[in-house]
């Protein structure tokens, strides 16, 4: 079986849902709590990668920051919204699983069995 990485902040139900799911089918997966250790914009932009959407649909829009930082200018290019959420993690929508080079997001925490 492929390792397991969680981006997770376990101040959301369904983050600690999405870790629970996976606790239950038997997966010990390497927690990153993104908030503490962001991702660089490498690691990001990789993600976005594996989740197969734009830098805008893995931007959270309720967020202060969102408003602040001016994000839902639709000319931002990608960059600038990876930018963005390197700067402010909060920004980012969780949790994000990844294995076997694929990610998914745990909305609904069922998603992840997809990829495990």
């Amino acid at each position: 079986m492929s390792k397991v990485t969680i981006y997770h902040n376990p101040r959301c139900s369904k983050s600690r849902q999405t870790l629970q799911l996976l606790e239950e089918e038997g997966i010990d997966p390497d927690v990153i709590l993104y908030l503490e250790t962001p991702p660089d914009k490498g690691t990001l932009s990789k993600l976005i990668d594996q989740l197969g959407i734009s830098a805008r649909e893995l931007i959270r829009t309720g967020e202060d920051e969102y408003k602040g930082m001016k994000l839902s200018d639709k000319s931002l290019p990608d960059g600038a919204l990876i930018d963005a959420m390197v700067t402010a993690p909060k920004l980012i929508q969780r949790p994000i699983v990844v294995s076997g080079g694929k990610a998914v997001l745990g909305r609904p925490p069922e998603n992840v069995l997809d990829i495990i």
